[in-house]
């Protein structure tokens, strides 16, 4: 699968590791992983070329924009994979409209993109949902950053396979 991340910084990630180390038994993401998708692509790989153009193309005259971690949050119950997802929100208008605008170039993953889209940083997936529960009440201070490339994510590969600085 593929998909269309946003970069986090360092402190972001650095958040995300702190908060996942208390939650026992749950699969907490590593360094390298913890990333913001903003629209999954697709499993194409005999394309791959092709949906790179198509996603260059979509985001031509995608100006830098703001993002900011608002919170530590949940979900109890996740689409897929293991569950509970103890993560951080994101706050971004403009990711959000990006995100809409990818979604009539990509067919929007039922469940989890378009209308159900939630932006936010995975911390673990996994473990005692009391804990979870516990962990999402968490305060934390506001994470602000710019948004100033967007990265291809191969999942299978666990890596990026390109990256498109913005403005697009």
């Amino acid at each position: 699968m593929y998909s269309l991340n946003v970069p986090v910084p360092g402190s972001v990630g650095a958040l995300a590791g702190d908060l996942g180390r208390r939650l026992p038994g749950a699969r907490i993401r590593q360094r390298g992983e913890r990333t913001l998708v903003c629209k999954r692509l697709g499993t194409d790989r005999d394309r791959y070329h092709a949906v790179e153009a198509r996603v260059r193309d979509a985001l031509s005259g995608t100006a830098p924009f703001a993002a900011r971690v608002t919170g530590v949050d949940l979900f109890e119950e996740a689409t897929t994979g293991t569950s509970p997802v103890v993560y951080l929100a994101v706050d971004s208008p403009e990711l959000e409209r990006l995100h809409r605008r990818l979604c009539d170039v990509f067919d929007p993953v039922d469940g989890i993109e378009g209308e159900d889209y939630t932006p936010h940083v995975t911390v673990a997936r996994g473990g005692d949902l009391s804990r979870a529960r516990e962990l999402a009440a968490t305060a934390v201070d506001p994470v602000e950053w710019s948004v100033s490339a967007l990265e291809v994510w191969d999942a299978e590969r666990a890596r990026s396979v390109t990256t498109v600085s913005l403005p697009a």
